[in-house]
């Protein structure tokens, strides 16, 4: 049985080629992105309203639009293989099939989180408890709790994570810096910056993309990860629905 496809009732599935179409998708989106913020600031042609709502559609940092929507189909992705990840292994009796479990809903508050942007609302009254002025590389303080739930779920998956195998643990661990790096660390110099500079510039703009593709690329890999782990350990995968008669 090839080992880089899986097989669900019949129709199979390259890891590869998913990972480079969602990656195809993503530059295009980022580029699309870019092109509209260097549009908007080189030629004002934003402040037309008919325009504005047009360079909404595709600006990753607006809430609601096509790059929201993509990313959220990302983590809804991760979520789902994650759960029949976790089916699998728990009808082997494997072990850690609790830790998947833990990854599955975490990946679903995550996409929940993506398109409710409740990490947003957090934001006001953690700043308020923080003061408000000078709050630096905290200044989306919404980070702060994110930051420490990171830490806990690093903690509690730690012996999880390095009984896998060596290619899916590097890939994992890809995946986890890319993404965090983007959600959290682009998000804190983001943050940093838009203090000191009060405003959106074309500067803080790149700041965002950055972020966001980082995000991108780090559920792709992960994506890509995971279906390499059930193509590896299950090969293929058949689901079963009972025809009730009526």
């Amino acid at each position: 049985m090839n080992q880089n496809k899986i097989t669900f009732n019949q129709l199979s599935i390259n890891p590869s080629s998913i990972a480079r179409l969602l990656g195809i998708a993503a530059f295009s989106l980022i580029f699309a992105s870019i092109g509209v913020h260097l549009l908007s600031y080189y030629t004002g042609i934003a402040e037309h309203k008919f325009y504005y709502k047009l360079i909404s559609f595709f600006d990753v940092d607006v809430e609601q639009n096509i790059p929201t929507f993509f990313s959220m189909l990302l983590l809804f992705f991760a979520t789902l293989l994650l759960l029949v990840i976790t089916l699998l292994e728990r009808k082997r009796s494997a072990p850690h099939v609790i830790q998947w479990a833990i990854l599955a809903f975490t990946f679903f508050y995550m996409t929940i989180d993506e398109i409710t942007s409740f990490h947003e609302i957090l934001a006001s009254p953690i700043r308020m408890l923080l003061g408000n002025d000078n709050l630096g590389i905290f200044y989306y303080a919404w980070v702060i709790p994110y930051l420490a739930l990171v830490i806990a779920l690093a903690i509690i998956l730690l012996k999880f994570f390095l009984h896998l195998d060596s290619k899916i643990k590097l890939t994992f661990l890809i995946a986890a810096i890319l993404y965090v790096g983007g959600a959290l660390g682009f998000e804190l110099i983001g943050g940093r910056y838009y203090e000191l500079h009060s405003g959106n510039d074309l500067t803080y703009r790149m700041y965002v993309n950055i972020e966001e593709s980082l995000e991108m690329s780090g559920s792709i890999v992960f994506i890509w990860g995971l279906l390499k782990y059930i193509a590896e350990k299950y090969g293929a995968v058949q689901f079963l629905f009972d025809k009730t008669q009526n």
